[in-house]
């Protein structure tokens, strides 16, 4: 007959001398106790960990122990399940014989794996940038390839937007000749033009006035045009004495 409780408590002192700095017993009916792993350090010494939480059943090792994750640094949801699926695998194929050991040997390698795949994400993720840029950058200097499809739309909208500019235009033009008044309207609208020339000379100071009487006796002057004489030279100014 097998008995349990020796084989689990031998498995306690093993467990606690292998993981001196990890180990923590929490309660001691029903045993359990944590476990916490660490991954080793990545290339920017980053690391992944997670605490394993332990409780022996009554019939444990025939039994699989009940265990969780009872808290984990820088894992992802994906992660976290993948550690409980394999700790299911590894307690499965482990039953009749005392594991936690190998359940935590299996997780160490697991977080690992996690760590180089944290690398290689990065890494990924720095190509995936560098192709972007790469591609705005050809974009920056090519521009859009032409096509017969895009052309026609471009050549549609241009169309559009120059119809667009013309009829504005127009209206403008047209507005503009409606607003514009013929010299005739803008006396017939404004009778202050009709003396403005004459205001404008008053506000000069150049009052004008006219002495009519000195036009009166025009038609009485007998004036001579010595251009219809023959006989007159404007270089000689006795040409012009009758003889």
């Amino acid at each position: 007959m097998t008995d349990y409780g020796e084989e689990q408590r031998n498995e306690l002192e093993a467990l606690e001398a292998i993981y001196p700095d990890s180990f923590t017993v929490l309660s001691e009916n029903p045993t359990s106790f944590t476990i916490t792993v660490t991954s080793e350090a990545g290339e920017n010494d980053e690391t992944v960990q997670t605490t394993l939480k332990f409780t022996y059943s009554e019939k444990y090792p025939d039994e699989a122990p009940l265990y969780e994750i009872f808290s984990q640094e820088n894992l992802e949801d994906n992660d976290v399940s993948g550690i409980l699926k394999l700790l299911a695998l590894q307690a499965e194929e482990n039953l009749g014989m005392v594991m936690i050991f190998t359940l935590v040997t299996a997780v160490q390698e697991k977080l690992n794996e996690i760590v180089d795949q944290i690398k290689t994400r990065r890494e990924e993720e720095k190509k995936r940038k560098e192709k972007e840029a790469e591609e705005a950058e050809k974009q920056l200097f090519h521009g859009t390839p032409v096509t017969i499809e895009n052309f026609l739309s471009w050549k549609a909208k241009f169309d559009a937007e120059l119809l667009e500019i013309k009829k504005k235009r127009m209206k403008e033009e047209e507005q503009a000749g409606k607003n514009k008044l013929s010299g005739k309207q803008l006396f017939e609208t404004d009778h202050n033009l009709d003396t403005s020339d004459i205001q404008f000379l008053e506000d000069a100071g150049n009052n004008v006035e006219v002495d009519e009487s000195l036009f009166q006796e025009m038609d009485d002057l007998e004036l001579e045009d010595d251009e219809d004489d023959p006989d007159y030279n404007p270089a000689d100014p006795e040409s012009d004495l009758t003889d």
